[in-house]
């Protein structure tokens, strides 16, 4: 398997799991810095690579009224300042092939979202960048299908390509989790991540997006079981007042819980 370099440490292979954390959104700077040291604590005591994950703009909402950013230069300084004041590589959501270039400026890796997975200029803008890419599976797409994706970045000469699962439409309003998507996909030769927030959504409940967020660590647990070479988490000091997933993200205080838990796991699976 590939491995993907971020600053001192690879992902993928018999590499330990990295930790893509965060909060859903940059909603201020007093909560990224908040959140952002916290999970630096975490990541001190319990010993694990760790990406710092935050989208500086949302723009896949359910409806119009829903929060989008505080401002798309304001939160790329934010994303700036965590990188400057903790050392930690920044991973954050592009939508267009107009953004790629001032955001890659700022972060370590580019995340293509799900809806955005087939988008060829948008995968092909971003490899060029040079900066890693991240490339969440769409909810409609077949995992087999994700090294369609991954080839339209690597077609530029970036091999840094991290896959992620997060989980696949079932019917309406749903979401379900296949975990055969997870070696399936580890079989085009890329690091896998699992998405453990994301997969626990129900989308487009009325206004906005819902979610079972006591699912996320049996399934956590499981990707981890079957050797994924990252968790990825959105995580929030206050999730019933966030202002974007706030049926889905795991509370902060939460965090270390699972965390020790995959490790633990994680440690069993690569021995």
């Amino acid at each position: 398997m590939k491995k993907v370099i971020i600053n001192n440490f690879s992902i993928g292979g018999n590499q330990p799991i990295v930790i893509i954390a965060g909060p859903c959104v940059i909603e201020s700077e007093e909560m990224i810095m908040q959140t952002a040291e916290f999970i630096l604590n975490l990541k001190e005591k319990l010993g694990f690579n760790f990406i710092f994950k935050s989208s500086y703009k949302k723009a896949n909402r359910t409806s119009l009224d829903s929060f989008s950013s505080i401002g798309e230069d304001m939160a790329l300084n934010i994303l700036s300042k965590v990188k400057k004041e903790f050392g930690a590589p920044i991973l954050t959501d592009i939508h267009s092939v107009d953004e790629v270039e001032k955001v890659a400026d700022v972060v370590d890796v580019l995340q293509i979202p799900a809806f955005l997975c087939r988008q060829t200029d948008l995968l092909q803008a971003a490899g060029k960048s040079g900066k890693a890419v991240n490339i969440k599976k769409g909810q409609f797409l077949s995992p087999e299908l994700m090294k369609n994706a991954a080839k339209k970045v690597s077609a530029t000469a970036n091999e840094n390509i991290l896959l992620t699962e997060r989980g696949t439409f079932f019917g309406y309003n749903d979401i379900v989790v296949d975990m055969r998507s997870i070696p399936i996909m580890k079989e085009s030769g890329y690091p896998v991540i699992y998405d453990a927030t994301h997969s626990v959504q129900k989308p487009g409940k009325g206004n906005i997006s819902g979610g079972d967020p006591k699912f996320i660590f049996p399934l956590a647990r499981a990707a981890t079981a079957i050797g994924v070479s990252g968790i990825f988490i959105e995580t929030h000091p206050d999730p019933k007042n966030a202002k974007s997933d706030a049926e889905s993200q795991l509370p902060l205080k939460q965090l270390e819980k699972l965390l020790t838990e995959l490790i633990t796991i994680d440690n069993m699976v690569k021995l």
